[in-house]
């Protein structure tokens, strides 16, 4: 398939990423206002690894518009990394925080820019081993879908075939290259429907739509339970890929969150 054709450039992929683009552009505005307890944040700092991931999707676009598949895999491992670090951080603070313990050093030290999170083995042990994430752990993970995720994304980032360098070269041409544009999309999909996961498991509240605090600035009573209405954004992603691509995982959302996913949201 040749980069620069309509069948490369109209591919779905690209119409995904145009979806999370906008959606974690979205989030990252919608929950500036809650803080980030155990820090000294006063923006929550959430805002701004949400904004660096709509980044990354970005430029992951950009790049697979230019037919660098390589370095947008390399990339993709990147999505994950900032997906755990995230889901690694909130927990460890709600874990730590407390009035005896006001601000989390760990936390506050990679802040800072004096201290380094664990590596990604590590945070992935704890997101398994922690009672809030355990069960979800175990059903995210009852496959080895994302190991292959992974390893997708260390074989182009370390060059680990030949034909990882290949998958840089736009002006060769790769009949193959559909392929590899099927399987990034599956593996964004994937990621993203992983994250929302988690993060209704352990801050349901980033899920909420404005209709809420809309009401209270403008004076206004709110509607009865609106604090637990989601956001358009999220009941999308939810019935397009969570609800389509692991039923199973949209089952356990549906009966462990607060948040009424259900709820029409203007």
């Amino acid at each position: 398939m040749d980069v620069k054709s309509n069948e490369y450039q109209n591919h779905t992929v690209f119409a995904l990423l145009d979806e999370l683009i906008t959606y974690y552009d979205w989030w990252s505005f919608s929950i500036m206002s809650f803080m980030s307890s155990g820090t000294k944040s006063i923006i929550n700092i959430d805002t701004y690894i949400y904004s660096s991931i709509h980044g990354t999707l970005q430029s992951i676009k950009l790049i697979l518009q230019d037919g660098q598949i390589n370095d947008a895999y390399a990339l993709i491992r990147k999505f994950q990394d900032a997906i755990v670090m995230n889901v690694y951080t909130n927990l460890y603070l709600s874990d730590n925080h407390s009035l005896d313990n006001f601000i989390v050093k760990k936390v506050q030290g990679w802040l800072d820019g004096s201290d380094q999170l664990p590596n990604f083995r590590a945070m992935t042990n704890y997101i398994k081993d922690n009672r809030a994430t355990k069960n979800l752990y175990d059903l995210i993970n009852k496959d080895d879908r994302y190991e292959r995720i992974r390893d997708r994304g260390n074989n182009n980032t370390h060059y680990n075939f030949y034909s990882n360098v290949m998958l840089n070269v736009s002006n060769a041409y790769n009949k193959d290259r559909g392929k590899y544009l099927n399987t990034i999309k599956h593996d964004l999909e994937h990621l993203v429907l992983m994250h929302l996961a988690y993060i209704f498991s352990i801050a349901e509240h980033y899920m909420v739509s404005s209709d809420y605090m809309d009401h209270l600035e403008c004076g206004m009573t709110p509607p009865e339970n609106s604090q637990y209405w989601v956001a358009n954004g999220v009941q999308e992603i939810f019935d397009k890929i969570i609800k389509k691509s692991r039923p199973d995982i949209a089952k356990y959302v549906l009966e462990t969150t607060s948040m009424q996913l259900n709820q029409k949201t203007n």
